[in-house]
């Protein structure tokens, strides 16, 4: 099924999948919110960014270009700007990735710490032995609540975080990507 989704992708002279972009001019590449900014400090447009993180998940390990088709081919600075966007934008993506996963470890760590500390209380209170209904009942809903946070801590620990370390991964990739420039072959 893989050499399916790669065969709907050009390749390079060595072989790489290259991703393409086609856009009339640069400032399409970039939302429109901060016109003023300068292109190292735009934000990509949301749909590009979307699309380029897509295409690498589908490609998988294939090595990849970017390659961005232009109605004009931009000056040698005007690319070395848009590869420096390009890279600071998904670089960031991944230290957002990175403070999520930080993030989780620390709330699977507090759920296990309350998990044990629940478990200590339910087995010292069980120890007592002749008791009313209610401390029975209250120690059942403690031990149960004990459980429901190991379990928490397990699930997050299990499932949660391999999602954003695939996206980690994903965002080094295209930052880490090379970028070439085309002009288009359209005529006007």
């Amino acid at each position: 099924m893989k050499e399916n989704i790669l065969e709907r992708y050009d390749r390079s002279v060595d072989g790489r999948v290259i991703i393409d972009v086609s856009a009339s001019k640069v400032e399409e590449l970039y939302d429109d919110y901060d016109k003023q900014a300068p292109y190292h400090r735009k934000d990509l447009d949301e749909e590009l960014a979307s699309y380029l993180f897509d295409c690498v998940r589908e490609i998988g390990r294939a090595g990849f270009v970017i390659r961005i088709t232009l109605d004009s081919a931009p000056s040698a600075e005007l690319q070395a700007r848009i590869r420096t966007s390009l890279y600071k934008f998904f670089m960031y993506q991944r230290e957002l990735e990175i403070s999520s996963v930080k993030s989780l470890w620390r709330r699977s760590l507090m759920f296990l710490l309350a998990g044990f500390v629940l478990l200590f209380f339910s087995f010292r209170l069980d120890g007592v032995a002749a008791r009313p209904f209610y401390q029975t009942v209250l120690i059942e809903g403690v031990t149960i609540a004990a459980w429901v946070s190991l379990w928490e801590a397990l699930s997050i620990v299990l499932f949660n975080w391999w999602p954003s370390r695939q996206r980690i991964a994903i965002n080094y990739r295209i930052a880490s990507a090379e970028v070439i420039f085309q002009a288009s072959s359209r005529q006007s």
